[in-house]
């Protein structure tokens, strides 16, 4: 592709490092900026800015937050007794939208994926572990992507937790085998909450 300014060029391949925008998407995108009020543009840069300097993980369950603490995690409303374990920020929206959960979350920020050099050291199990410990927990619910990568994260943590008195269970399988959350319609993944089975129940399935 061929630019008629540097400056262009510049920011066309900065916006074509964002997953799944190609050059073509890149340059629609920046020009749509360059036709845009240079106080709009900056409003929009400052944000990201800000966004990036700014944001915070939860010190309790990880999930993206405003403050040290999040929203979810500092109201007295959600049921601490029940923890959702999930791989990252876009699972707790997708099942806070489904209204079906009133728990807490635990964010690992990923799954265990061999051929990805990513490893249990790599994620947030031990302060999982660390919760159970300190807190009195009496459910963790396992909602993590039906895939290879889901399953062993799943096998993992069962057997990190499975020494705790407490209720492990695992949402239905409601959704398809390689099916990642934050794709599943509302409906399903709210019915898969609530319907969820013992994890080792599940196994036999």
């Amino acid at each position: 592709m061929n630019f008629s300014s540097k400056l262009l060029e510049n920011a066309v391949a900065e916006f074509a490092r964002l997953p799944g925008v190609g050059q073509k998407t890149a340059l629609r995108l920046v020009l749509h900026l360059l036709n845009q009020d240079k106080a709009d543009v900056e409003k929009f840069s400052s944000t990201i800015s800000k966004l990036r300097n700014e944001i915070q993980f939860c010190k309790v369950c990880h999930n993206i937050s405003d403050h040290a603490v999040c929203e979810i995690c500092a109201s007295p409303k959600r049921d601490k007794t029940t923890i959702c374990v999930v791989e990252d920020t876009r699972d707790v929206m997708a099942i806070q939208n489904t209204n079906q959960y009133n728990g807490v979350y635990h964010v690992l920020g990923g799954l265990i994926s061999p051929m990805d050099g990513i490893g249990p050291s790599d994620l947030q199990v031990d302060t999982l572990v660390e919760r159970m410990k300190e807190n009195e927990v009496k459910e963790v619910i396992f909602a993590l992507s039906a895939t290879m990568e889901g399953d062993t994260t799943l096998f993992y943590l069962h057997k990190r937790l499975k020494d705790f008195h407490i209720s492990i269970s695992t949402i239905a399988r409601g959704i398809a085998f390689g099916g990642e959350l934050e794709y599943v319609d509302e409906i399903t993944l709210g019915r898969s909450i609530a319907t969820r089975v013992p994890y080792e129940g599940s196994l036999s399935r």
